[in-house]
């Protein structure tokens, strides 16, 4: 099928000092758009079991909360040891879709034994596509491209998730957890840690990928008493930021664990949109904001401070919301029989069913921090048939 398109030009940012802070955004006809869709489809169906579970992009059951879930649980799980602390780094990618290698992505696919009929359409798809690019009234010359897959493509986010489907972790005290090309390195021991990144720069090189480490950031978690400085992590011989606190996935991940930044951030985009009345789109209403984003946790500050800007909004629209617990409880359940149902989750064996049969075994917890956090509060409220938490 041929394509027709052009690309525009399309930022993150308010304002960008250079030319390298905007992107290509390709626009292609609606009728290519929907039969990407059915490509897509048929890849799905087509993908083995054995592909990495801690790939949660484009798997059935999975989903941005279940990233969050799991990345903390590794790391609190890890924190219950004594003198033990935990390293994260979250990696940006420079122009991750735009350095897709065609031959390369369609070398993958057949050993995860795609059609080659598949193959080869995708093949196509990517090579040979003309392109200009357009800024308000002035449209460059047109010039032939033969790699990557731009944004604005459908399939672009999925097969740039098929591309790293074998980037895995070394060493099985870390751990490499993606969602499409949001990725974030778990090391809970610093010297294996260490070569992990630079096993994982080095995949990035014979994959065509360039880690952007102006961008990465580093968050360590060390609650120990006497604990040390730690020395910076460079990746080819750059320097990676440490910060106290970052955003992966929309959620705000700080070295203490704790939800204040989180709980402020929903507050505050929640306030913002308590303006739009009932008849506004259900996507900006404030409640479904906080549905949305209410992930994780049910400690009290994270409860109360929520809870008042729900009681604000019930005030100004007049109708009666559900409680920031009800969110919590019922998205808990939903979340937990999803995983309780699915022996693929990568989460599922630590739903273990008591002899009984009608209890689930209870996650140990030393400290307060894992035991409020997602998975222990929802074997509770499995095991109590969803009472109040709080």
């Amino acid at each position: 099928m041929s394509q027709i398109h052009n690309h525009h030009t399309g930022t993150k940012k308010i304002t960008c000092p250079c030319l390298n802070d905007y992107r290509r955004i390709a626009l292609t006809p609606i009728m290519m758009k929907c039969f990407e869709r059915l490509v897509m489809q048929n890849i799905k169906t087509s993908l083995p079991n054995t592909l990495d579970l801690l790939q949660f992009a484009y798997r059935p059951n999975r989903s941005a909360d279940a990233v969050i879930s799991s990345t903390l649980h590794l790391a609190l799980t890890h924190l219950e040891n004594k003198d033990s602390y935990v390293r994260m780094l979250f990696i940006n990618f420079s122009s991750a879709f735009n350095t897709i290698i065609p031959q390369q992505l369609i070398n993958k696919l057949n050993l995860l034994g795609l059609d080659n009929s598949l193959c080869n359409w995708i093949l196509d798809f990517l090579t040979g596509r003309p392109q200009s690019v357009r800024v308000g009234h002035n449209t460059s010359n047109t010039t032939t491209l033969s790699t990557g897959a731009p944004q604005g493509y459908v399939l672009s986010p999925m097969l740039f998730t098929l591309l790293t489907h074998n980037c895995t972790a070394k060493f099985s005290s870390n751990h490499i957890i993606k969602f499409a090309d949001d990725t974030t390195v778990v090391g809970i021991i610093s010297n294996n840690y260490r070569e992990e990144v630079a096993q994982l720069a080095e995949w990035c090189g014979t994959n065509n990928l360039s880690l952007n480490v102006e961008k990465t950031k580093e968050v360590v978690m060390d609650f120990r008493r006497n604990s040390t400085d730690h020395p910076p992590l460079t990746i080819d011989s750059s320097t990676v930021e440490r910060v106290s606190s970052t955003k992966f996935l929309e959620v705000h991940i700080t070295e203490d664990l704790t939800w204040t930044t989180n709980t402020m951030s929903l507050s505050k985009k929640a306030h913002q949109c308590l303006h739009f009345d009932k008849s506004k789109s259900p996507s900006t209403h404030p409640h479904h904001i906080l549905q949305r984003n209410h992930r994780e946790h049910a400690d009290q500050l994270h409860h109360k401070t929520l809870q008042r800007t729900v009681n604000t909004a019930a005030k100004i629209i007049g109708a009666p919301l559900p409680s920031i617990l009800d969110i919590f409880l019922t998205g808990c359940s939903s979340k937990t029989n999803i995983i309780v149902k699915d022996p693929t989750h990568p989460s599922h064996s630590l739903f273990q069913l008591l002899p009984s049969g009608r209890h689930y075994r209870s996650i140990r917890a030393r400290s307060a921090r894992l035991l409020n956090s997602f998975f222990p509060q929802a074997v509770r409220a499995l095991n109590s048939n969803y009472p109040a938490l709080l």
